[in-house]
């Protein structure tokens, strides 16, 4: 099979352009770098990057509150697509050329990322390199929380917070693909609109409006079945006050703190459930199985367009820098994601 622009793996580069955090900080230090070109062991396989997602754990990578795991590579980046330039000897599913993308511990900010095979997937139908790279970091962490922890039924009403944000546009799709009845939260009525267009049944502006006098008044006081949320901290109760008898909250984030109370007596009267998980400190043999679940359940979705990765905008591999200053402005809806021009 022919390798892009004519490569071999015995005639790879040495070197390749990365992005270092050159000590934490603020964006500025987000720095492009030469390193050695990484190489594969036995069941991993080598990825020559065109494009990298950019995602929150990312920024808080940068500020040095969220250290890679042992063994993981200190570059930032943790969803790629690209093409396959080099196969470990066990990686026996892919070959030389094929398209994929990949959910990494580590190591996307740059021109070559090594990637275990089994974390790989194939990129699906006609979609591009920069929508493929802002699929598996989102995807995989919604399928697992809201579907699999969160137990999401067709039918059930879902609070998702967030809902512009990169892991909030790709719930609202999956949940409404399921035939779920979406609430959404979100800071403008402009980022409602949007959320709206994606299939939330109710946008919430939670800057005029509190969410769970909303929730109350659209359910007639019952509430909702699951409630998905990157926020925390004083969220905590208000989503507590938004769950129905018998309902499921399922925490993925922590923007606004990791404590809070809890009324207790509350959970045991209505038979809730609280529950929340991380990703990236989860084993490969972990996420290669969430990547069988997500190619069986959710690539047809992809492949036939009913759910689509929300681009919001593109940045060159070398202004990283600027892509974090994006994400952090919380102006964007969708993904931000990285180029890699050769």
């Amino acid at each position: 099979m022919t390798m892009p622009d004519g490569l071999r793996p015995d005639a790879l580069p040495e070197a390749m352009t990365a992005i270092e955090i050159t000590t934490p900080g603020e964006p500025d230090v987000l720095r492009p770098v030469q390193r050695p070109v990484p190489r594969p062991s036995a069941a991993d396989v080598l990825i020559q990057v065109a494009a990298a997602g950019v995602n929150r754990p990312d920024v808080l990578q940068r500020l040095g509150k969220y250290p890679p795991p042992p063994g993981a590579s200190d570059i930032p980046g943790l969803e790629v697509a690209g093409t396959v330039v080099e196969v470990g000897s066990e990686a026996t599913r892919w070959q030389l050329g094929d398209r994929v993308c990949a959910l990494v511990a580590g190591g996307g900010y740059a021109e070559y990322c090594i990637a275990p095979a089994v974390q790989c997937l194939p990129i699906p139908g006609e979609m591009s390199d920069v929508q493929a790279a802002a699929v598996p970091e989102t995807f995989f962490t919604v399928w697992t929380n809201l579907f699999r922890r969160g137990g999401l039924q067709s039918g059930e009403r879902v609070l998702i917070h967030g809902g512009s944000s990169g892991i909030g546009t790709t719930a609202i799709q999956l949940a409404h693909a399921c035939e779920a009845i979406v609430f959404t939260t979100a800071g403008s009525d402009s980022k409602c609109e949007a959320c709206r267009r994606l299939g939330a049944d109710v946008a919430i502006n939670y800057r005029t409006e509190n969410f769970v006098d909303v929730v109350r008044r659209e359910t007639s006081e019952q509430g909702v079945d699951v409630v998905l949320d990157i926020i925390g901290g004083d969220y905590f109760v208000r989503n507590v006050e938004c769950l129905k008898v018998d309902g499921r909250l399922v925490q993925i984030g922590l923007q606004g703190g990791s404590t809070a109370q809890i009324d207790l007596g509350r959970v045991m009267r209505r038979r809730l459930t609280i529950t929340g998980s991380t990703l990236r400190i989860r084993s490969v043999a972990e996420k290669g199985e969430l990547a069988r679940d997500l190619e069986a359940s959710v690539w047809p979705l992809l492949a036939a367009g009913r759910v689509s990765p929300l681009i919001d905008c593109t940045f060159p591999l070398t202004d990283a820098a600027a892509a974090h200053r994006r994400i952090e402005s919380s102006d964007h809806i969708g993904k931000i994601v990285l180029t890699v021009s050769r």
